[in-house]
């Protein structure tokens, strides 16, 4: 399957509204016209609504799909974008011309916000030319330095995203510098812990195997010549990172070097977010939009699309 095989079916879902905060900019009013023009959703647009207007490349767009909300700067676009889920006027959050810390101050707010209890984390799933499957990378965005409980949720919160995009028990890799448990290094301590909770039945729905580093998490050959035997070594669909910077500096490798496709958003909440940034290809925002699109399938649904596609 293709990134843009996700952005296919995501068109075929019941239409969702995303309310999107700060969207009087022109890259991110290209991607809304591209997404209108492929059907994959409706929209709120909260900022200033003259300059919308004039940047929308085809005005024409500003029609039953498409509702314009004048504000008077980023932080109240935040504010009322994520009100909009909060009442059930909007299904999904999208982070326009406004910093990220101020759009999280919106969804994490005790009135009006999206916390569910669990915590907030990035969710990017890769497509790597000579790759034979998607790849997803957590948590490369939100958790700088997650302890082992952090890590749970993390796991969980990609766990389900795999799910609704046809993973019915995906392989989870802790990836750490080595493949042995090194009390000195304290991911592999944790990873270790994940793997023995999976096994206990603590965290379900997926197999976890670490500590891997990324070699034999990803390569089976590299796993082999290791002598490591396990379902998910040199099989991982799910790279669980144990710092932020290493989260970033392989999503930006594989984006740069490895002229990767991605797509991603943060889960965790009642609603998706989704956090591109102003750097994203236009392809690349397409993909988040989908991938939270996909995100919002019930169980039932996201079983019948693994039958189908299988």
């Amino acid at each position: 399957m293709k990134l843009d095989d996700l952005v296919l079916e995501a068109a075929q879902l019941p239409q969702k509204t995303i309310a999107v905060a700060a969207a009087d900019d022109d890259k991110v009013l290209e991607v809304i016209e591209e997404a209108l023009k492929r059907k994959l959703a409706s929209f709120l647009l909260f900022g200033k609504e003259q300059r919308i207007k004039s940047l929308l490349d085809d005005p024409s767009v500003v029609n039953d799909d498409v509702e314009i909300i004048d504000t008077t700067g980023p932080e109240q676009s935040a504010h009322l974008a994520v009100k909009a889920v909060h009442e059930g006027k909007a299904d999904l959050v999208m982070k326009g011309m406004v910093s990220t810390s101020v759009i999280l101050k919106a969804v994490l707010n005790k009135d009006y916000g999206l916390r569910t209890g669990r915590i907030l984390s990035h969710v990017a799933v890769f497509e790597i030319p000579f790759f034979d499957r998607f790849l997803f990378i957590t948590d490369s965005a939100m958790n700088v330095s997650p302890s082992l409980e952090q890590k749970v949720d993390i796991v969980i919160n990609a766990v389900e995203v795999a799910h609704k995009i046809g993973y019915p028990v995906p392989k989870v890799a802790p990836i750490t510098a080595v493949e042995v448990v090194n009390p000195d290094m304290a991911a592999t301590m944790d990873a270790a812990v994940l793997t023995q909770m999976n096994r206990r039945g603590q965290i379900k729905n997926c197999l976890i195997d670490g500590p891997l580093a990324l070699d034999n998490a990803i390569s089976f050959e590299a796993a082999r010549y290791k002598g490591l035997e396990s379902d998910v070594a040199g099989r991982a669909d799910i790279l669980l990172v144990p710092t932020v910077e290493v989260g970033n500096i392989l999503y930006k490798s594989l984006v740069y070097f490895a002229n990767a496709s991605v797509g991603g958003f943060i889960a965790g909440a009642k609603a998706p977010i989704i956090l591109t940034s102003r750097t994203d290809s236009t392809n690349n925002k397409l993909y988040s939009i989908a991938m939270a699109l996909h995100s919002l399938k019930s169980e039932t649904e996201a079983q019948n699309n693994y039958l189908v596609s299988h």
